[in-house]
């Protein structure tokens, strides 16, 4: 008898973490569900269910030989945000199976937290409440002393995907000069949003805020680093909300210690961070432990925009929802695996 297998192997994530009941119910309407969600599904039973399977949901190794043997299979859905360098992507395109993943879920509360960290850099809101705790406050002018205001500050970003537009149109009402170095985006693009498409030395030197919204690929690991950092004007507020590995961290960290900038980040180099690490002590240092992006709301937002997709990919239309990956940026893309959920 023939079977429509839907494949779920969604390591880190789970079911119940990324989808609500009734779109668990809609999953299910369009096939035989069989989950793995406690480690990754074992290879016998991928190989046992390959020649069934019409989607895979999670990020199973899926290299050429595993396609050959998976004839009816029409998309696999990336739910762990990072396209990964374990499934042969030209031969998905070649043979019209869609990769794809929901990862811009997490725009739109990692824009928001990143604009409230930028306030806090700026006006030292968390600076100042520590310091009232300790009786150590200052009033009025005194105790504004190094801040600045975020509007009107010349803004930077470094990588103009999804998170950088979300985080552009918030800071909208702040009337802020944009700069934006991404260098895999046309310039026309760039300008659509009202910003300026500028170097990196330029967007470093000319911006009073830096957000750095970078993927990692195989040519920019760590190229933000010590000269960068001596490009920005003191006292200048930069953020980590990307990933770790885009910057040269003992850089970063030493910039800050130095007082030439203050700085906050969501990522970290290995994680989660070690209970002694010295990062937890650096002065002028805003710490987020990656959880910027981790709001219920988002994580039910990958399970709704997985199976939306999957529905239209079931009638034969293109997904509408989830970004696809394509061969010759996803060759390039090195983010480590995510490993909390």
């Amino acid at each position: 008898m023939s079977r429509n297998i839907i494949l779920v192997d969604p390591l880190p994530r789970t079911l119940d973490l990324i989808m609500t009941e009734d779109v668990r119910r809609r999953l299910e309407q369009l096939g035989e569900v069989v989950v793995c969600e406690d480690r990754q599904m074992p290879a016998e039973q991928v190989e046992a269910l390959l020649a069934d399977t019409v989607l895979i949901f999670g990020q199973t190794d899926m290299p050429k030989e595993r396609l050959d043997r998976a004839p009816k299979l029409k998309a696999i859905i990336n739910v762990e945000s990072n396209f990964l360098p374990n499934i042969d992507y030209q031969a998905c395109v070649e043979r019209g199976i869609w990769v794809i993943t929901p990862a811009s879920a997490f725009a739109s509360p990692v824009a928001e937290a990143a604009l409230g960290m930028a306030l806090d850099l700026a006006r030292g809101l968390t600076t100042a409440d520590r310091a009232f705790r300790d009786g150590t406050e200052q009033y009025g002018l005194a105790g504004n002393d190094g801040t600045f205001r975020f509007a009107g500050a010349p803004v930077g970003l470094v990588g103009f995907g999804d998170l950088g537009r979300q985080l552009r149109d918030l800071i909208r009402p702040f009337r802020n000069t944009v700069r934006v170095f991404d260098p895999w985006l046309p310039n026309e693009i760039i300008e659509r949003h009202d910003c300026t498409p500028a170097s990196l030395d330029e967007v470093f030197s000319e911006s009073r805020v830096v957000f750095v919204f970078a993927i990692v690929t195989s040519e920019n690991e760590g190229f933000i680093g010590r000269r960068e950092f001596a490009l920005m004007q003191p006292g200048s507020a930069f953020l980590l909300m990307s990933r770790a590995a885009v910057v040269d961290f003992p850089a970063m960290l030493e910039a800050v210690r130095s007082g030439h900038i203050r700085a906050a980040t969501d990522v970290f180099p290995e994680e989660p961070v070690a209970a002694d690490d010295p990062v937890r002590k650096v002065e002028g240092l805003l710490l987020s432990a990656h959880r910027t992006g981790g709001t219920r709301d988002a994580f039910y937002a990958l399970g709704s925009m997985a199976v939306a997709d999957a529905e239209l990919i079931m009638r034969g239309l293109p997904p509408q929802l989830c970004r696809r990956a394509d061969p010759a940026t996803a060759s390039r893309l090195r983010s480590k695996p995510v490993s909390v959920s």
